[in-house]
């Protein structure tokens, strides 16, 4: 039996790791352990998304809490440590690009145990942000660099990786999507708002680039406020971006603007609901770049660049600036709604490609794990 811990920190590891937690599930040679670190831990809104991607509660947390990087990836790697000298797996699996994620990267290489990093190989080109450092960290450190794309695939062998330590595998999170894409379309959480579908916009911000720094959010805020005059606008607030606006005195007259719905953060499938019949979605989000594409929504990513280029290039992604946000949504508004064009294994069934990778890797006598 392979002893496999599954690392969770911020909520879009939750849809990440979902599939590979059923598909090891039900194969015999794999015991799945789901390690939440307690990066980001909202008590609510992670048990909610448990209960959506229907995941079993987490066999530890390790509760880091939140703090500046170095505080909260300094934290995350010593429990993380203390939990692997009394628990240890044959193989550590780590999505994505939080401090979490480069941390149990870390302590798990440290101790000879080999690292799994699921969506290897993304990059922004942008090392003013953390998460680029933490994916080219993670990526230097990883056994196993599982990649979503031909491109994350490229960047890695540009870099000087061995090509045995990467597998394309597609996108995991779209294989949350497509499971429970049923249960999405019947939830019609739209309705809440008195809406139509289609006649709507979902916006949700979050980055430090955009809510911290007063003249881009004050700008953000005055386009949405235009905007609202010709559509509705729903915005999930992020705690980060509540507390800013609070902070620049924005809130209250966001607040009380009709056409504008301010709600709290949803659960995986109350928000894919609002996505799914949505007219567009406003984002700085990563994973959304990803869900829109696939679902033929126009997504405007609020951001000078993206490590997901292929959401531009093969997708509905179009990166703006927030002085570009109103004109992007009126060109928008005016245009007819894209067809759905995943890239090339977005399938639903990369965590059955995953398991077959590593019934590979585990029985080559290489060792290549």
């Amino acid at each position: 039996m392979r002893r496999i811990h599954l690392v969770v920190a911020a909520r879009p590891n939750f849809m990440k790791i979902a599939p590979l937690w059923h598909a090891f599930s039900r194969h015999h040679e794999f015991e799945p352990t789901i390690v939440h670190t307690g990066q980001h831990y909202d008590y609510h809104m992670s048990t909610q998304f448990f209960e959506d991607l229907k995941l079993p509660a987490p066999t530890i947390n390790l509760e880091a809490g939140s703090g500046s990087h170095a505080t909260q990836t300094a934290a995350v790697l010593v429990a993380y440590e203390r939990y692997l000298l009394d628990n240890r797996p044959d193989l550590v699996v780590v999505p994505g690009d939080v401090n979490s994620t480069l941390a149990c990267a870390l302590a798990s290489a440290k101790l000879n145990i080999p690292v799994a990093h699921l969506e290897a190989g993304l990059r922004s080109r942008d090392m003013s942000m953390p998460e680029e450092i933490n994916r080219i960290l993670t990526d230097s450190m990883s056994s196993i660099l599982w990649t979503p794309s031909q491109d994350a695939s490229d960047n890695l062998v540009r870099e000087g990786t061995d090509p045995q330590r990467i597998s394309l595998v597609g996108n995991c999170m779209i294989d949350s999507l497509y499971k429970l894409l049923p249960v999405i379309e019947s939830r019609q959480t739209w309705k809440q708002f008195d809406l139509p579908q289609d006649r709507y916009i979902l916006a949700t911000l979050h980055r430090p680039g955009n809510v911290d720094d007063p003249k881009i959010l004050s700008t953000i805020v005055k386009a949405l406020e235009r905007i609202s005059r010709e559509i509705a606008v729903i915005l999930p607030l992020h705690p980060r971006t509540r507390e800013q606006l609070q902070k620049q005195g924005l809130l209250d007259n966001l607040d009380s603007m009709q056409n504008i719905f301010m709600i709290a953060p949803l659960g995986y499938v109350d928000f894919l609901s609002l996505v799914h019949k949505s007219h567009l979605v406003i984002t700085d989000s990563g994973g959304l770049q990803e869900e829109t594409t696939v679902l033929g929504i126009p997504c405007l990513t609020v951001r000078p660049n993206t490590e997901r280029p292929i959401t531009c290039t093969a997708g509905t992604n179009r990166l703006v600036s927030a002085q570009e946000i109103e004109n992007a949504v009126l060109d928008e508004l005016d245009s007819a709604r894209p067809a759905p064009c995943p890239p090339a294994y977005w399938d639903g069934h990369t965590a059955d490609r995953i398991l077959a990778d590593l019934d590979h890797r585990f029985q080559n006598p290489l060792g290549r794990v």
